[in-house]
């Protein structure tokens, strides 16, 4: 019994009692005051949980959201309701000053009061990386075919970088170790530090290591990554969420990019997929406490440039 129902029950008796010795007498016996004696008796139906205590939550905040605040969150939600974090980023330009967390419980309030809760999932420990380039999870998504216009089936790459959330894509029309050659390569120039670590699933395209018992047996996307002395780790069979930040991001790119566009050919996705790039990595993330890859990306940097001798900063200004 929690504390709540046992002052219920302390209630009902010192009602009970009041009811055949008077309000006075139990006044005095139980250390209560009259007035108090007479509300619970007039909130009492014959059953302890009508004298539990009721909620001191106030019904108005001084700080709570404004009407106009209300009107703006409401008028841009039907936008951006499939992207809070692109809803909260356009109500700040527009002078909105509220947290991302306050504004969500307004919409839950407001425009989604049916949600229910989810259960907290438990995820295991999991050691983060801590400088650009420790660890590149890269995966592959198929183009969705509502936004093809020539019919054929196109593919895209994604490289994120488990620090900073610095996003690379490609697109080709070949699903092939050879793509993933490719991919690789233009990585390297896309990225703007060294790259320790790369991590994938299993698939066909990145190893054969499931499909052969020769162990000297490389594909050409292994080949490059013990050429350039980058380790290779693979994700357990079945376990998708071990490469969970790419998947998020290939989500995420099917509600920001792909559903706005329309593509004619392979040239022409990607020459739309440069642009989004470079916009992608200028949007705030809530993993990244709302900055943008770009901005923690250059907070790595400048620290690196500050922990260098004098004689490795004239190297490198040379």
């Amino acid at each position: 019994m929690n504390i709540i129902a046992q002052e219920a029950h302390f209630r009902q008796r010192v009602v009970k009692y009041s009811n055949k010795k008077g309000v006075t007498e139990a006044s005095r016996r139980y250390h209560v005051s009259r007035q108090a004696i007479y509300e619970w008796r007039a909130r009492y139906d014959g059953t302890w949980k009508s004298l539990k205590e009721k909620s001191h939550r106030p019904h108005h905040h001084p700080n709570e959201h404004t009407a106009e605040e209300k009107e703006m969150i409401l008028r841009r939600y039907p936008r951006y309701k499939d992207d809070m974090i692109m809803l909260w980023d356009s109500l700040r330009k527009s002078g909105y000053k509220r947290s991302y967390g306050s504004m969500l419980r307004v919409i839950k309030k407001w425009v989604k009061p049916e949600t229910e809760k989810r259960r907290a999932r438990k995820n295991k420990p999991y050691e983060r990386a801590v400088y650009p380039g420790q660890k590149i999870q890269i995966d592959v998504k198929f183009v969705p075919s509502y936004c093809v216009a020539d019919g054929r089936k196109y593919y895209q790459y994604t490289a994120v970088d488990e620090c900073t959330r610095f996003c690379f894509r490609e697109m080709y029309d070949e699903h092939s170790t050879y793509s993933s050659k490719d991919f690789l390569e233009k990585l390297f120039k896309a990225f703007p530090f060294p790259i320790r670590e790369i991590q994938t699933d299993n698939g066909t395209e990145w190893t054969t290591a499931l499909l052969v018992r020769d162990k000297q047996s490389k594909t050409m996307f292994e080949q490059v990554l013990e050429k350039n002395d980058i380790i290779y780790h693979r994700i357990r069979v079945a376990t998708p969420r071990h490469n969970g930040k790419v998947e998020r991001q290939h989500r995420t790119d099917e509600k920001r990019f792909y559903k706005k566009i329309r593509m004619y050919s392979l040239e022409d996705g990607r020459m739309q997929l440069v642009r989004y790039n470079k916009k992608s990595n200028n949007i705030p993330k809530v993993c990244l406490n709302f900055r943008t890859p770009n901005e923690v990306l250059q907070d790595h940097l400048f620290s690196a440039r500050l922990r260098l001798s004098p004689n490795e900063k004239l190297q490198l200004v040379t």
